[in-house]
């Protein structure tokens, strides 16, 4: 199945990540900070990535996706959040801004979750539409 890399400050959210998408057959590693998550997608080139909008800083997760993006990372990539939730705002993906393939809002289901991830692992596969 797919290799598929979690980065997110809370281990909680990590670990049932890892544990939801493992059942589900996938490869799961985590990363807690953006510069942890940087150096694991760009040395190992996962299927997926899930990204939390914040972290140390209140953008990392956003700025990340930005950065490889600009390096090149093609793979997709679902940001996952409970930001709209708590401040109210609402966020969709701009190419320049959240350069990001979809959303999700914590807390999830792994029923969810497993779909989302699975979807976006097939439109990947799939190609561009012409």
């Amino acid at each position: 199945m797919a290799r598929i890399l979690i980065v997110d400050d809370d281990p909680d959210i990590c670990e049932a990540v890892r544990l939801s998408l493992e059942a589900a057959g996938h490869h799961v590693a985590s990363a807690s900070n953006r510069e942890e998550g940087m150096r694991m997608a760009s040395n190992d080139r996962p299927d997926l990535l899930i990204l939390d909008v914040m972290m140390t800083e209140p953008d990392d997760g956003i700025a990340m996706a930005q950065d490889l993006r600009r390096a090149g990372f093609d793979r997709p990539i679902l940001m996952m959040s409970c930001i709209s939730r708590v401040s109210g705002m609402s966020y969709g993906r701009d190419d320049a801004i959240t350069p990001v393939d979809d959303f999700v809002e914590k807390p999830v289901s792994a029923a969810s979750l497993c779909e989302k991830v699975n979807a976006l692992l097939d439109r990947a596969a799939e190609g561009p539409a012409c």
